[in-house]
């Protein structure tokens, strides 16, 4: 592969004007495929096969017009006083108006609704009385009706007791007004009777009325104090399909409410943007990196090359991501991911490629023949390094999750564009650039040199025992377990890890998603902000009645589980057989009793089923984020043992030996824990919160910890690529196993160092971007690379290898023989052997290298 590398290099740099011309129109192009073909992007995490997803796409079939986007408007009164008619007058005009929108389905006014509850509360109090009156009256009729009845009955037997001495005829008519009156009295009687059904009847429905009122009662849209109030907006799309001039739209419209002084309050729902995503705190990380690489290369000209390079691999890759939106739905997360990881690893790698280069020509090698070298060895570690970024990045798609397949496979996209910049067109740029990608004052000082070289090489064992490297290997028991224990400390808050997706809650203080997220938990109750949807499957009904009924039952067997505030019945579908309820719950969506809650919803709908007869599934964009984390979280263990395995299988090709890789790999989980244990610090309890901008702590961003695993895998690979193929390099020129350690050590450092430092600038840019997911990101890719670079790389990596020594690079003899030889650090290309005879050459020399290695002595 050097030797291939090395012909690219050499060909770019020959053929620089048509590489250069390529590369631009591969750009025009994709950005003009971005323009015209890029679509919504969608914050809608969705995983086929949970119960919520399931329950969903079968309300899309059942009740359409129910599944659509909801939306929240909170009014407050500016005075911090009830609201005036005036005031009511004029958000029910803004509301209206609102509902003329498009792509607005339809909107709830909350003081209609609360003047349709008032109203309802009124009839069947009016409903009640004239029950009352008419129950009373009937008793009335009915007492009349008895005494009656009993002056008959005495009439009747004086009339029996007289009868033989009354004439024929008058007896006949006496016994005929008796049954006349009789028969009164009887009709009398059905007429009671019949009102006395009458009046059951409408008890019935008088209780079922209040019933429903009550159970409508549980959900709010006036505060009790009457200074804050709710609206729900309900669009004609799903939320993520909202367009954003609909959603601004709708603020235009609610907003003309100020004028009456009322503040207004929009939910996250009718306010994000995710259309930027580049902001400030992006572009600040970005000229820390440039002044890094300034300070490192000395000239402008060397530093702006791996930015440019940077650049147009995200180009590339990030407007390929886009161009493809129009016909895949991606998570708003995919670009910004691609975004962080091209810029991060774009820098890096034609950083490592330019040093190499610069160093070379330091040295006196030929302009072309040092572009071609550094391709071949610098671009050698660069192709396998991005080699393991992608199929780390790729191999997000085995848990089986759409939007987390997307999300890799977009950002390996990316890394994939920027390994193929960094080795074209990076050579080709060189080639433009000449001699002056080193300043003159390096120049200067490499024509003063008066050393030889065999004294300079001499004097290199002894320098490298210096300095940091030194350090650390002098003391490396100390330093393994030092670090390793303060890794460790690092990691424990990580015991507490729990997941879940943002709300409003998580968004910065200032925010009108926040404010309204907080004025409705603070005067309607924390559940309101995250209500559950449960949908029952209804049985056949003799009439309305029975079916009303049936959904009042069970509406008050779900307000009997624990955790629950209200449960309402919301709607019934045209056919009568499934109905919606809404539950809300006792806490916030992101709580853990609200967690606990879903999960006991689904394990009593057998229960409620057979106490009922309707069975019952739970839905909602609560229970769907709660979904999703559960299934996250069990994909982590399976795609937490694909990267391990990955990990042991490449290092072993790529370093021939056993230990390498288990160190490397033991150290990539120790960085991986720490960083999962400050993210869970700062973003879960809270610590430095003021400073990060952490509002409200929750539960960590659900697919954060597989993010992680993914990217510092590859980025932790990098680092030991880099750093470690110097050592290997040492080694197999002939340095003994402990000094090659530091040499390697000496020659990767600045290089490893810097270019840690610039990912961690770039990563660290995202930690205050404006969308609050992406937060905890840039944090954790950023503490996380500082750790692994810097404390596991640079530290226990060289500390452990210098422990061990020449063991470090012990590989059975059978294993070395039936490995292929990937020559990571160009070993070949440097000797400029052909590949067998360096095969035969290892086979053969072996042994007596082992010996001169462990005894410094000269190799015969």
């Amino acid at each position: 592969m050097a030797f291939l590398l090395y012909r690219l290099g050499k060909f770019a740099y020959r053929r620089r004007w048509w590489v250069v011309s390529a590369w631009l129109a591969l750009v025009l192009a994709v950005g003009g495929s971005a323009v015209a073909f890029s679509g919504t992007l969608t914050n809608n995490f969705t995983i086929p096969g949970t119960e919520s997803q399931r329950v969903l796409d079968q309300l899309k079939e059942d009740m359409p017009d129910a599944v659509g986007g909801m939306g929240t408007i909170v009014f407050e009164n500016d005075g911090g006083t009830e609201f005036t008619a005036e005031q009511e007058s004029t958000m029910t005009a803004a509301l209206d108006e609102v509902s003329r929108v498009d792509g607005v389905e339809a909107v709830i006014n909350s003081f209609d609704l609360a003047r349709q509850l008032a109203e309802s509360q009124a009839e069947i109090d009016d409903g009640r009385t004239q029950f009352e009156q008419s129950t009373q009256q009937l008793a009335d009729g009915a007492a009349q009706l008895d005494e009656g009845q009993a002056q008959l009955d005495a009439q009747r037997a004086q009339f029996e007791q007289n009868r033989t001495l009354l004439p024929p005829e008058q007896a006949a008519a006496n016994e005929a007004q008796l049954n006349a009156a009789q028969a009164e009295i009887d009709a009398q009687r059905e007429e009671v009777a019949a009102g006395e059904a009458e009046l059951e009847a409408g008890r019935a429905e008088l209780d079922q009325g209040a019933r429903t009122l009550a159970a409508s009662s549980g959900i709010q849209f006036v505060s009790d104090d009457g200074t804050t109030a709710v609206a729900s907006v309900q669009f004609a799309d799903q939320i993520d399909a909202v367009t954003p001039e609909t959603r601004q739209a709708v603020q235009d419209a609610a907003n003309a409410a100020t004028d009456a002084g009322v503040n207004i309050f929009y939910s996250k729902e009718i306010v994000q943007d995710i259309s930027d995503i580049f902001g400030a705190a992006e572009i600040i990380g970005l000229l820390v990196a440039a002044i890094v690489l300034i300070v490192m290369l000395g000239t402008l000209v060397a530093a702006g090359l791996p930015l440019l390079m940077a650049v147009v691999g995200v180009g590339v890759g990030v407007g390929v991501t886009f161009a493809l939106t129009g016909v895949i739905e991606m998570s708003s997360i995919s670009p910004v991911l691609a975004l962080m990881l091209g810029l991060a690893v774009g820098i890096d790698y034609s950083l490592f490629i330019v040093n190499r280069h610069r160093t070379q020509l330091l040295r006196g090698l030929p302009l072309d023949e040092s572009i071609g070298r550094a391709a071949g060895t610098a671009g050698n570690a660069v192709l396998f390094a991005g080699i393991t970024v992608i199929i780390a990045l790729a191999a997000l798609a085995v848990p089986g999750l759409p939007f987390l397949t997307m999300l890799g496979l977009s950002a390996a996209g990316t890394v994939a564009a920027s390994v193929l910049v960094a080795l074209t067109l990076t050579p080709a740029l060189l080639g433009f650039i000449g001699t002056r990608i080193v300043s003159k004052r390096r120049w200067a000082k490499a024509a003063t040199a008066s050393e030889d070289a065999a004294q300079q090489h001499a004097d290199h064992d002894a320098e490298a025992g210096r300095g940091w490297g030194g350090f650390v290997t002098r003391r490396r028991i100390l330093t393994v377990v030092a670090g390793v224990v303060a890794l460790g400390v690092v990691a424990l808050p990580a015991l507490d890890l729990r997941v879940g997706l943002p709300d409003g809650g998580s968004e910065p203080a200032d925010s009108t998603a926040y404010q309204a997220y907080s004025l409705v938990g603070e005067k309607f109750g924390e559940g309101t902000n995250g209500p559950l949807l449960v949908v029952g499957a209804l049985p056949e009904t003799a009439d309305d009645a029975e079916r009303t009924d049936l959904q009042l039952d069970v509406a008050d067997r779900l307000a009997d589980v624990p955790d629950v505030t209200a449960a309402v019945p919301a709607s019934v579908s045209g056919d009568g057989r499934t109905a919606i309820y809404q539950v809300i719950p006792e806490e916030g969506p992101a709580s853990e009793s609200t967690e606990q809650l879903v999960r006991d919803l689904r394990a009593q709908a057998a229960e409620i089923e057979s106490e009922t007869g309707v069975g019952i599934s739970v839905t909602g964009q609560t229970a769907a984020n709660i979904d999703v984390s559960a299934k996250l979280m069990e994909a982590m263990p399976l795609y937490l043992g694909i990267v391990v395995g990955l990990s042991l299988v490449l290092l072993l090709l790529v370093f021939r030996s056993i230990l390498v890789p288990l160190i490397a790999t033991g150290g990539f989980l120790l960085s991986l824990l720490a960083s999962f244990g400050a993210t869970v610090a700062i973003y879960q309890w809270g610590w430095l919160g003021d400073f990060f901008g952490v509002t409200n702590p929750g539960p960590i961003l659900s697919f954060l910890p597989i993010i992680l695993i993914g990217v510092l895998f590859g980025l932790a690979m990098d680092y030991q690529m880099f750093l470690v193929s110097g050592m290997r390099e040492s080694y197999v020129h002939g340095s003994s196993a402990r000094s090659a350690v530091r040499i390697g050590f000496s020659h990767g450092a600045r290089v490893v160092t810097a270019a840690a430092i610039i990912m961690v600038s770039v990563f660290a840019g995202f930690v205050f971007s404006h969308l609050t997911m992406v937060r905890p990101i840039g944090f954790g890719l950023a503490f996380g690379v500082l750790l692994d670079a810097l404390v596991v790389r640079m530290t226990l990596i060289p500390a452990a290898m210098h422990l061990l020594g020449r063991h470090a690079w012990w590989l059975p003899r059978w294993l070395d023989r039936i490995l292929p030889d990937v020559d990571v650090e160009g070993a070949r290309l440097e000797s400029g052997l052909a590949p067998p005879a360096i095969d035969q050459a290892r086979d053969e020399r072996s042994p007596v290298i082992d010996q001169a290695r462990d005894e410094r002595v000269e190799i015969p």
